[in-house]
């Protein structure tokens, strides 16, 4: 028996920040019955992250916590600027550029990055070829006006 690839879907953010984008994401990760893994790059931008869930929208609450805090392999969405799947996420959200690492577990690595930042361009058309070249499954979902769209 085959073990299934993670699939990879890279989100170009064009329309709305990060901070709306991520926990609409999370909470239909959250729906299939998975539980998630958000990657960034600074601890700052993991505090930042941590307090736009808590205030995402009144009517919804996003459980989640940092992987430094008593109770993070219970977290259905665990935030983290490491590489271990503490939580045994089946979806691995990847921000402001963090690497990807060992994908072997997860179902599915989204990857989203600002389209008005040069920056995060960059690293995700590098990420792209470096995880096409592997052979897993990537598509490309570009943000329109009546939502996303599958580009690639």
């Amino acid at each position: 028996m085959s073990e299934a690839r993670t699939e990879v879907w890279f989100y170009h953010l064009e329309r709305t920040g990060l901070d709306q984008a991520l926990p609409e994401l999370l909470e239909k990760t959250l729906q299939k019955g998975w539980k998630a893994l958000v990657r960034t790059r600074t601890a700052d931008r993991l505090q930042h992250i941590d307090g736009a869930l808590w205030t995402w929208r009144d009517d919804s609450f996003l459980a989640h916590g940092p992987d430094d805090e008593a109770g993070a392999a219970r977290q259905p969405i665990l935030l983290t600027t490491g590489f271990d799947n503490l939580n045994g996420a089946d979806a691995l959200f990847l921000v402001d550029g963090a690497e990807p690492g060992d994908l072997a577990g997860y179902a599915r690595c989204v990857v989203l990055f600002d389209g008005a930042d040069e920056a995060q361009l960059a690293v995700a058309r590098a990420q792209w070829s470096a995880i096409k070249a592997t052979g897993l499954p990537v598509s490309y979902w570009k943000q329109q006006a009546r939502g996303w769209e599958k580009q690639a």
